[in-house]
């Protein structure tokens, strides 16, 4: 595809999770895929028909195993922010129908343990997580996600 052609393309609509301990770290998982030296915040697609905050809930327990009842919900994101896929993967992804995607974040507290974080999932994403300073988030996100990061950083700063 060219650069021309994936720019005609729409994003993915997405939701995002920046999850909060009671220290105020940030909890990231380390990709499984390509990018596995970068680390990310859980994130992923909305099902047709499904309201943002619940596809975040949703996601959120599929990659963390950390259910709603272990959260609570305290901001979301103005409007929607969307990212830019790096063009030599955008016919890899999704079969190659999105530029990128759009997503909608959703700051959350974690009430729970850290026992109760479970990445080995159903389906898992993550090969390792940790509990991350907010100040040193965005340098260790995937290159094409940071500036979104950045933002998200941004937008919540009054409650971290």
């Amino acid at each position: 595809m060219t650069p021309e052609e994936i720019a005609k393309l729409p994003y993915r609509p997405n939701v995002g999770v920046m999850l909060i301990n009671a220290d105020g770290a940030v909890f990231v998982g380390q990709r499984k895929d390509r990018y596995k030296d970068a680390w990310q915040m859980p994130q992923g697609g909305i099902d047709a028909g499904e309201d943002p905050r619940a596809a975040a809930l949703r996601e959120l327990e599929e990659e963390t195993g950390v259910a709603a009842e272990l959260v609570e919900i305290i901001a979301e994101s103005d409007g929607w922010l969307p990212y830019d896929l790096p063009y030599d993967v955008v016919p890899k992804f999704w079969g190659g129908k999105y530029r990128g995607q759009e997503q909608k974040w959703y700051l959350m507290r974690f009430l729970g343990t850290d026992e109760q974080v479970d990445i080995e999932t159903e389906h898992p994403e993550f090969s390792a997580w940790c509990w991350q300073p907010v100040a040193q988030l965005v340098e260790k996100i995937v290159p094409f996600k940071r500036e979104v990061y950045a933002r998200v950083v941004d937008e919540f700063r009054e409650y971290l």
